[in-house]
């Protein structure tokens, strides 16, 4: 396991993973170290047929097309790690291709169902002023829940209609609209410094206990709102991130500076969303032509 540990060490320091990246990753690599064990074969000494039949024992346990392609990524990088710190001379997971993973559209929600979403908080009690605030935060910029609640105070400009945002080892600048402006500043100058259990704290949204929000306390709070407005769609944090983007290219944002301000490394992970925007078009004519 201390080719784990390393690697783990390597994702983090070398590579900057994100924390997803970075559990997910480890997660499969383990899962694999688990097999080499039953099967008696050391880590160093795989090749790409043993790969290859650990790709088929996930198959028979009924595992998805999507998670046997991402223990293969995890693996390609793990051994690309072995191989920089001179473990392996070859990486027995490269060139190996399980089957290609239909790309799933993103959900997005209407115009509409964001306008009845961020209706939902209240207010007039902090609770409901701070869900506002980082809901119209979140809409407004597209960026991460986990970007979301890593924000410090000093990253948010109000008076220049800004937040300024590190993500994936980078940092960005985003413009806010007067509305996020508007339930920002009302959170900040009314409820915040109420809820801090230390007036040290540096985190812009904190939980009730006065200590920086978590992934899971955001996590139930959007699927708070979505049971209050009623919307049937299956409503994520993420979903506000591709409602973000989506809107965006529909209102004649090009695809380049959508990117910058999603953080995304290569524009191909944008262009999901011209496909979206192009499938929209397409539902519509559908229904709306007479002819078709």
């Amino acid at each position: 396991m201390d080719h784990i540990f390393g690697y783990e060490t390597w994702l983090t320091r070398e590579k900057r993973a994100a924390a997803n990246t970075l559990s997910s990753y480890l997660r499969d690599v383990r899962q694999f170290a688990d097999w080499t064990d039953e099967e008696r074969l050391p880590l160093t000494s795989v090749n790409q047929e043993d790969i290859k039949h650990y790709a088929q024992s996930l198959e028979k346990k009924g595992k998805s097309n999507a998670t046997v392609v991402r223990s293969i990524a995890a693996l390609k990088s793990f051994y690309t790690y072995l191989m920089s710190i001179r473990a392996v001379q070859i990486n027995p997971a490269k060139g190996f291709t399980p089957g290609r993973v239909e790309r799933k559209l993103p959900a997005i929600l209407s115009n509409h169902e964001v306008d009845l979403f961020l209706e939902q908080p209240d207010p007039s009690d902090s609770k409901g002023c701070r869900d506002k605030a980082m809901l119209e935060l979140l809409y407004a910029t597209g960026i991460r829940v986990s970007e979301l609640i890593s924000l410090d105070v000093q990253d948010l400009n109000l008076s220049a209609s800004f937040l300024r945002c590190r993500g994936r080892g980078k940092e960005r600048v985003v413009p806010l609209y007067k509305g996020a402006v508007r339930a920002m500043a009302v959170y900040i100058n009314d409820v915040r410094l109420q809820l801090l259990g230390d007036p040290g704290e540096t985190a812009l949204f904190v939980n009730m206990n006065g200590e920086r929000m978590s992934r899971q306390g955001f996590w139930k709070i959007v699927k708070c709102y979505q049971d209050k407005a009623g919307i049937h769609k299956d409503i994520t944090p993420h979903t506000l991130r591709h409602s973000f983007a989506a809107h965006l290219l529909e209102n004649g944002a090009d695809l380049k500076s959508i990117q910058e301000m999603l953080g995304h490394a290569d524009i191909s992970a944008t262009q999901i969303y011209a496909q979206v925007v192009n499938q929209k078009i397409r539902d519509v004519y559908a229904k709306a032509h007479p002819r078709a």
